[in-house]
């Protein structure tokens, strides 16, 4: 799906991912100078997962990181190599995919994720990944659709309701005619960032922006997003020691919660 859109999607959001220089998060674009999720790059080893044309990572090089961009996409990848060559900035762009990042463990100070590889892989094989390449003390962030936007999402028409769509219980996979992408509900994110040493410093719940349009959402789909969160933006930090190649099983997906025919708790 990528490397058949990726020239269309430069086209159609190129002012939007340019904001602020790229350093900004989510769909609304709110910029990293404001929110402070990084802390200080300078000399820091960051990864970017699912960099896309890597305007985070040009953006973080400026400011005197070491970055890597990681996609799946060979043409995202190309785009992102030119955009490096217009920048003037060098860093390495590695083919990969996010459920087996291909470095070693305790190699990086920030992974991050800008609705990246974090949308469109499975949550309980590329958290326990990042945190495993994720230095003791390091961070993990990234930006995704909330679980409330998934509930509510009318996936065959692309925009969003006022009613309950699809279950709660049971969030994982979430595929329509164009892709797949993954969500879970907030319990089972957090309990999965507690398997992989990873303890939740903040959570972010953006409200869509009255003064400024986003090309990402129609203006009924940005209303919306004034009353209820369309994007949620993790900040995590790994306290636990390094987990270690056999550190992925800790994102073994746990049981379903099941309902009590009677009414009880499950």
């Amino acid at each position: 799906m990528w490397d058949r859109t990726a020239a269309a999607y430069e086209r159609r959001h190129a002012s939007v991912l340019r904001r602020d220089g790229g350093a900004a998060w989510g769909t609304f674009r709110i910029s990293e100078r404001r929110l402070r999720l990084l802390g200080d790059v300078r000399g820091k080893d960051v990864l970017e997962l699912g960099c896309g044309s890597a305007g985070w990572s040009i953006a973080l090089s400026r400011a005197g990181a070491r970055p890597v961009g990681m996609d799946f996409s060979p043409v995202r990848l190309a785009q992102a190599s030119e955009r490096m060559r217009a920048a003037r900035v060098r860093f390495p762009l590695v083919e990969a995919r996010a459920e087996a990042i291909p470095f070693s463990d305790d190699r990086f100070d920030i992974v991050l994720s800008d609705y990246g590889a974090t949308t469109f892989t499975d949550p309980y094989r590329t958290v326990p990944e990042a945190a495993r390449v994720l230095r003791p003390g390091g961070r993990f962030v990234f930006a995704h659709m909330s679980p409330l936007r998934s509930l509510t999402q009318d996936a065959r028409n692309d925009h969003q309701t006022r009613r309950l769509m699809r279950d709660y219980f049971g969030l994982h996979e979430l595929r329509d005619r164009y892709s797949v992408e993954f969500q879970l509900p907030y319990g089972e994110w957090i309990g999965l960032f507690g398997r992989c040493g990873l303890s939740v410093e903040s959570l972010l719940e953006p409200v869509a922006p009255r003064t400024w349009r986003t090309s990402y959402f129609s203006a009924r789909d940005q209303d919306w997003g004034r009353h209820w969160p369309i994007e949620s933006i993790w900040q995590l930090r790994k306290s636990a020691p390094s987990l270690g190649r056999s550190g992925r099983n800790g994102g073994q997906r746990p049981r379903p919660a099941t309902r009590s025919r009677r009414g009880g708790r499950p």
